[in-house]
């Protein structure tokens, strides 16, 4: 998946040794920094040969209106898309007036590192110029996690050989209206086609100048966004460090800054300049006020030393491995990519604050900078567990969104609040409403991150005071959108919903989804137990949230009944649950026999092709067998595993990281270490051919509950911790940290037995394969283990479905659509061949139309 010359395997650093152009893209992404607020790609400080000289902040976006080619009530009016903001990394470097550049320079050694314990970029280059000068240039830049809107870069240049004139060019640019390097306009990189992927371009001036100016060795450029209003501010200065002479020059223009280093270079000594820059932005104050607001910054930074905030960077990051990391003994290629993919989730959320974590985080402009379900259930898991204050806040954004959803709610004629699937203001942004606004299980699934949140926490001071609104006003909206079927007596029988689009959009717009009733079911109970627990144990907040909802007590009781009638699918002749109520009458699409050049399908195929077929572009009903394992028994989850596996293309990187952790736990343990390569190293190895997009943070934060839950075994149904673990054969250990209710708990997985220490706190009350434990505060349970789980060979395949019939009694047939005209009936039978020859074609994700 990765060439290991290029990039070695190394536990805590991601190292390249050797420049590049064929994959700029890529190697931007996996480069970059951030912290969650701001992100800077990595792009080379030179600021030539880039696929998209990228500069992020959470939030930070233009609106746009969304024209439909037909018109209909309720479709969303505005999009949003992520600016890209003013560009500070360049610090280019000229050797007797001869630039650095990659293309033609003969470059003696090179080494860009990536380094997870002191969360730095490094980059180091030994460059002959033409005229014979050895010059090594040192290169180091960081987005700080502690002061939030702070970026430090630090160039050393030293000519060993020679006396020589040194210039350090220090840029400020703004990209997103068109100006590059040379203050020209590069040429829009061109898409491979059509992509729904990709971030929306503009052809107006999005920033619009309110101040530049430049001070001694300080630069400001100050901008107002035309349509959304945002403002934006960033502040730069700079020291010089060397004991050579030197002058410097600036200038200062609407869209570029510079500050110029001019140095008198004596052989063998160096010149270090480092250039701190701060950014705010706001969604109304004045640029002005945060030009303000970055000059205190930088004077805070510049008092403490320009060498502090590594120091600090460095401590941040100690701390975060204590409580974060996961350790795979004997693997050290999985370990790289594992630290890899838990630092990308600080650097997407770690400063997000109270704003959202898009699902590039701030690593690229992939979906726009949009918030999805994403952070929900694929990346709240390991905030909740690891840095709880995180989940907290990812969980306000969503309790800031209510007054927008409940509006988004009425226009779809329905009570409560509907959050909207994709948005970064709190406004539906999805223009495809079947594979969009459709996916009504965004609010089961932010509640159902509340209830995990809170479970873990128990941070009941949050959920009286802000999180019963999600919970509540999630729940008024399945009660108004689903249904009761009744009895020939007139008495309610089972509750319905239909209309809805679970999380596979290969499916669209269909009765009874499995997923959203399940989700559905788990919201409106929780929602129910919180009013009542909220009565019983606090009150004062309890009438409060009854004025502030006007909320009728008997709802509750309405709820509770709506969740226990809830319609599920089943199929008692094919022993499974069907992903929704007409899903199994449909044609099978015999993936096995699909082209790989088809591949992904959402970019090969018409939507209406894809929906008459049973085929899934990511898991549905086996992501619900997860989240909601406590409803569905051993034999369930195996059969519905097995059917629905060979149907499921992967075209999402949502999909990977759940069919890992569901087939450890029913037995294939060879498929799960298949599919959780397929997820540690999809940006990485570029394993969907978009990782030039951004970081796919989702997969990244499914990567730890692929080894936390999946291989080992801990769940948290019913908020009762359990393990039930799935080591695999070729891993020595598998070791992980949990923070459960104020208590530390560093698990450690051998074949053996499984170990749990638990820090200072309380004590933990826990189950490890049925049977009941004490880990005490301060000492470690030690469980011995009888094997890993059961074991099944292979992997699941449409062979098995050969003799399947469906309730009916007809049976299943499978084919590949097609133009050509055939007379043949198609049917499934066992000699297909294994589903491994199109295993590792598991093309791009996609959001909305789709993801």
């Amino acid at each position: 998946m990765i060439d290991r010359d290029r990039f070695p395997v190394d536990p805590w650093r991601l190292v390249e040794t050797e420049f590049s152009l064929d994959d700029v893209g890529v190697t931007e992404t996996i480069f970059a920094v951030g912290n969650g607020y701001l992100g800077l790609r990595g792009n080379h400080p030179e600021g030539r040969h880039a696929l998209e000289h990228g500069t992020f902040i959470n939030g930070f976006h233009e609106v746009f209106p969304i024209r439909h080619a037909e018109q209909a009530f309720g479709f969303a009016e505005t999009g949003q898309t992520i600016v890209n903001a003013p560009d500070a990394k360049v610090m280019r470097v000229y050797v007797d007036d001869e630039p650095l550049a990659f293309d033609v320079a003969d470059v003696r050694e090179y080494e860009r590192v990536l380094d997870f314990r002191t969360g730095v970029l490094t980059r180091h280059v030994r460059w002959m110029t033409p005229s014979g000068k050895d010059v090594v240039i040192d290169f180091d830049r960081m987005v700080s996690f502690e002061e939030k809107h702070l970026a430090v870069m630090r160039v050393t240049v030293t000519v060993l050989n020679a006396d020589a004139p040194v210039t350090v060019n220090c840029q400020l640019i703004n990209r997103q209206d068109g100006e590059d390097v040379y203050g020209g306009t590069p040429k829009p990189h061109a898409a491979a086609g059509f992509d729904p992927r990709k971030t929306e371009k503009f052809h107006e001036r999005v920033l619009q100048p309110q101040e530049y100016w430049q001070d001694g060795l300080r630069s400001a450029l100050a901008y107002r966004v035309a349509e959304s209003g945002m403002t934006l501010a960033l502040v730069a200065d700079h020291v010089i460090e060397t004991e050579n002479e030197y002058s410097a020059r600036t200038l200062v223009e609407p869209d570029i800054a510079k500050n110029v280093f001019r140095v008198q270079a004596k052989a063998g000594v160096p010149v270090t300049v480092t250039k701190l820059v701060s950014y705010h932005t706001s969604r109304g104050v004045p640029a002005r006020e945060l030009v303000d607001r970055g000059r205190r910054t930088l004077d805070r930074v510049l008092g403490e030393g320009v060498h502090t905030p590594f120091e600090r960077q460095a401590a941040w990051c100690e701390a975060f491995w204590q409580r974060s990391d996961v350790q795979i003994g004997g693997r050290d290629d999985l370990q790289q990519a594992t630290r890899w993919c838990l630092f990308q989730l600080a650097q997407a959320a770690a400063r997000a604050d109270s704003l959202g974590v898009s699902a590039k985080g701030v690593s690229g402009s992939g979906y726009s900078g949009h918030y999805f379900w994403d952070t929900e259930i694929y990346v709240l898991p390991f905030l909740a567990y690891t840095t709880p204050q995180w989940a907290r806040n990812a969980l306000r954004m969503r309790y800031l969104m209510l007054p927008a959803a409940r509006r988004r709610a009425a226009m779809l004629n329905e009570a409560g609040a509907l959050f909207p699937w994709r948005t970064i203001n709190g406004e539906e942004a999805s223009a495809y409403y079947a594979a969009g606004t459709a996916q009504y299980h965004i609010n089961a699934d932010v509640s159902f991150a509340l209830a995990k949140y809170v479970r873990a926490t128990d941070d009941t001071e949050f959920l009286y005071r802000e999180g019963v609104d999600i919970a509540v006003e999630t729940a008024r909206l399945w009660a108004t959108l689903g249904f009761w079927r009744f009895t020939e007596n007139g008495d309610p029988e089972t509750f319905h919903i239909h209309g809805v689009t679970g999380p596979d959009e290969y499916t669209t717009v269909v009765n009874d989804n499995l997923f959203t009733n399940v989700m559905a079911r788990f919201n409106l109970r929780f929602a129910a137990r919180t009013v009542r627990e909220m009565a019983a144990d606090a009150p004062d907040e309890y009438v409060a949230m009854l004025d502030r909802l006007s909320l009728d007590p008997a709802e509750a009781d309405a709820w509770d009944a709506a969740a226990e009638a809830m319609h599920i699918p089943y199929s008692e002749a094919l022993g499974i649950h069907p992903q929704d109520a007409v899903f199994l009458e449909r044609e099978v699409w015999d993936l096995e026999n699909t082209p790989r050049s088809q591949r992904p399908l959402l970019l090969n195929f018409h939507p209406l092709v894809i929906y008459r077929y049973q085929v899934l572009k990511q898991a549905d009903v086996v992501l619900a067998l997860f989240l909601q394992g406590n409803h569905f028994t051993p034999i369930e989850k195996l059969n519905d595993f097995e059917y629905y596996d060979p149907l499921t293309t992967g075209d999402s990187t949502l999909s990977a990281v759940v069919q890992a952790i569901l087939a450890a736990e029913v037995g294939y343990q060879e498929l799960a270490e298949h599919y959780f390569e397929q997820s540690i190293f999809v940006d990485l190895g570029d394993l969907h051919h978009n990782a030039s997009d951004g970081v796919h943070v989702a997969s990244a934060g499914g990567v730890w509950t692929a080894l936390v839950s999946g291989f080992g075994g801990m769940r948290d149904h019913y908020g009762e911790l359990s393990f039930d673990p799935r080591l695999p054969a070729g891993w020595d250990s598998l070791a992980y940290t949990l923070h459960w209710r104020g208590t530390q708990l560093k698990v450690s997985l051998t074949a053996d037995e499984l170990s749990i220490a638990a820090g200072e706190g309380e004590d933990v009350e826990l189950s490890v394969r049925g049977t009941a434990y004490t880990a005490v505060a301060g000492q470690t349970l030690t469980v011995p283990l009888d094997g890993q789980g059961p074991v099944i060979a292979g992997r699941p395949t449409l062979g098995m479905l050969a003799e399947s019939r469906r309730d009916d009694g007809s049976r299943l047939s499978a084919s590949v659509p097609t133009s050509t005209a055939t007379t043949a009936i198609p049917t499934i039978d066992d000699g297909l061949s294994p589903v491994e020859t199109v295993a590792d074609v598991r093309a791009p994700d996609d959001h909305d139309s789709g993801r």
